[in-house]
């Protein structure tokens, strides 16, 4: 019976974080919202597992909901390197405005995997979500020993600017 009741503990417990995590992935920080992507990324950066370094360079201010997008999918990429990178990997995230949108780049340095032998994991589907609402894309590159790289890229339509941005590198 103690057994029984363990594996149903274990099971609720698993469904209570799923939900949790599943509800500050929607979460819009305050910080974003007050300060914009670099100084959201730069402090999430400070408290990632993995050393993180972040450069913005964006002339206009996305809008409120493109940000959000942007930042969900860097934050998701660079737990993604923490957790398969390996022991001193680093990662970089860039984002920048191009003629086209807005786009960013989390690379690391890690082990980096084979893509054509691995089951796409619901970071990246969760990522590709989140992009593909407002048409945007999502690539993944990597290869064994190499590092991955994760882009995503927002076109001009979904990035319309709402204010200036403070977030020049």
């Amino acid at each position: 019976d103690v057994g029984a009741l363990l594996d149903e503990l274990r099971s609720d417990v698993q469904e209570t974080l799923g939900e949790l995590r599943d509800l500050a992935h929607g979460i819009y920080p305050p910080l974003l919202r007050e300060h914009g992507l670099g100084e959201a990324l730069r402090t999430a950066a400070g408290r990632a597992a993995v050393p993180t370094t972040v450069e913005v360079g964006l002339h206009v201010r996305p809008s409120p909901e493109v940000e959000a997008a942007v930042y969900f999918c860097c934050l998701e990429a660079v737990q993604n390197a923490a957790k398969h990178a390996g022991d001193g990997a680093c990662v970089v995230v860039r984002v920048y405005g191009a003629d086209d949108g807005v786009a960013f780049e989390v690379r690391d340095d890690g082990a980096g995997f084979d893509p054509a032998a691995t089951v796409e994991n619901t970071g990246f589907v969760n990522m590709r979500d989140r992009l593909g609402a407002f048409g945007g894309v999502l690539t993944v590159t990597s290869s064994p020993g190499a590092g991955t790289v994760v882009r995503g890229r927002l076109p001009a339509t979904a990035a319309a600017a709402t204010t200036s941005a403070p977030d020049r590198a």
